[in-house]
């Protein structure tokens, strides 16, 4: 029996936590939740992650800055990033660093649900 994906949730905002954790145990895949990038980093079995779902705009580390670093590190699981504040020059630079998708708050669930088995079945940095 194969294990279940992991999906990593790093978002600053805890309602939006829950509800994310609540959605992807629906789908039958296990979530692990983080209130900031630096949890994240400090995680020491990031490189189980399958899939994130990681917010654009934190305080401290944003997602953009998460992501510059996991992929020095060479951990590149795909990243859909989330954001209330959606601009055209974020999006690019989260798309060039390799993001699978940048979705805007509040998301439509199916385009999330969709999103999110697309992202589990990509290569790792694939976009």
């Amino acid at each position: 029996m194969s294990e279940l994906p992991i999906i990593a949730v790093i978002d600053d905002d805890a309602a939006m936590r829950d509800a994310l954790q609540d959605l992807i145990g629906s789908l039958g895949y296990r979530s692990l939740e983080f209130a900031s990038a630096e949890d994240f980093l400090r995680f020491a079995g990031r490189k189980g992650v399958a899939c994130m779902i990681v917010d654009v705009k934190m305080p401290g580390l944003s997602g953009i800055e998460l992501q510059k670093r996991l992929n020095k590190e060479g951990v590149q699981p795909p990243m859909i990033f989330m954001t209330s504040y959606h601009d055209e020059r974020t999006r690019l630079k989260a798309m060039a660093g390799g993001a699978h998708s940048f979705l805007g708050k509040p998301v439509d669930v199916q385009i999330l649900i969709e999103t999110l088995n697309s992202a589990l079945l990509a290569t790792p940095g694939e976009s």
